[in-house]
């Protein structure tokens, strides 16, 4: 079981565990998925303590998988067990006019394939900023919330301006999730400071970057695009290549295995433990192949490390090298507009 420290108190009804199951693994994405095999893996998974889910409806069976695990679940253990589940979707729709019918009969949809009365959370995106209506969105799903459809509104790859527009029209946000990782430091230039002033908690993804920062690919030559089996991997190379390169991205590795061999961790777990570390984090995702690989024990070891002021001195002279990827790309989620 994972200890205490492992778990955090992210609002007064959810305590949830500082590792969440990434669920965009079983997207259709990342090759075939058994249902069978996948709860049965989630079992494991929730036994070992790790039992906070991040999804999406468009994550192909995410949300189903979810309302099938809690199913199980409730029969075998009873419906008292529910409580210890945290499950956090994402409702991901096409820019337009929104209605009070849209939004409900949406927000409707992700209950009953979770099978929850109540949404946890709902992680809203938007895709184009030049179409408000964003804000319209998040008012109705407001008023879903003070229904009791939903528990808590939060967001998903919205940048810092946007974030500070919904809090002006009042608009209560519990978290934000963005990408961030050793590669992906840009919240910390606008992200976390707003944050912070607003009670505001990230809940980072990409923080492995798709299974680059780990012994894997230590001293290995470059790949090329034939050898990046899944998304995530093709996603995160182009991320590294516009950070700064396969030769600098080496020398990563190179310190993050040494700082792991001093604690007797992996580069994984210094990688996450490291953006655990970073204010208003609450936690940070890691992607789930259920049915597939289990890190289980591995994942764990991330609470048994702490990374002192040398080590992070270390990694920051090697990140400190890199290219400037919020003048490239811009602030958070802008790489997807």
């Amino acid at each position: 079981m994972l200890p205490p420290s492992a778990r955090f108190q992210f609002t007064a009804d959810l305590n949830i565990c500082r590792i969440l199951n990434g669920m965009w693994q079983v997207s259709g994405y990342h090759g075939r998925i058994d249902p069978k095999a996948a709860v049965q893996s989630m079992f494991a998974y929730h036994d070992a303590g790790y039992t906070t889910w991040d999804l999406a409806d468009h994550y192909g069976p995410a949300e189903d998988l979810i309302g099938e695990f809690r199913r199980q679940l409730a029969d075998a253990r009873g419906s008292e067990a529910l409580s210890e589940v945290q499950a956090f979707t994402k409702w991901v729709p096409r820019p337009q006019k929104m209605t009070r019918d849209w939004v409900e009969k949406n927000i409707d949809i992700s209950r009953q394939r979770m099978n929850v009365d109540a949404l946890d959370i709902m992680q809203f995106h938007w895709w184009d900023y030049r179409d408000d209506n964003y804000l319209e969105a998040l008012r109705l799903m407001g008023d879903l919330q003070s229904e009791g459809k939903i528990k808590h509104l939060a967001l998903t790859n919205f940048d810092t301006d946007r974030l500070k527009i919904i809090l002006e029209n009042g608009i209560k946000i519990v978290s934000n999730q963005v990408q961030f990782s050793l590669v992906d430091r840009r919240p910390l230039v606008k992200m976390v400071e707003f944050c912070k002033a607003h009670d505001i908690k990230l809940l980072p993804y990409g923080v492995l970057c798709g299974g680059f920062l780990s012994e894997q690919y230590l001293g290995k030559p470059e790949p090329i695009a034939m050898m990046l089996k899944t998304v995530s991997l093709k996603k995160y190379k182009n991320m590294i290549d516009t950070w700064g390169g396969w030769k600098l991205f080496q020398e990563l590795l190179g310190v993050l295995k040494e700082i792991g061999d001093r604690h007797g961790v992996s580069i994984a777990n210094v990688a996450v433990r490291y953006i655990l570390d970073q204010p208003t984090v609450a936690g940070t995702m890691v992607g789930a192949r259920l049915g597939i690989s289990e890190h289980l024990e591995e994942n764990a070891r991330v609470f048994d490390v702490s990374l002192d002021e040398g080590d992070r001195q270390t990694i920051h002279d090697v990140t400190g090298r890199s290219r400037d990827l919020l003048e490239i790309i811009g602030d958070c989620g802008d790489e997807y507009r």
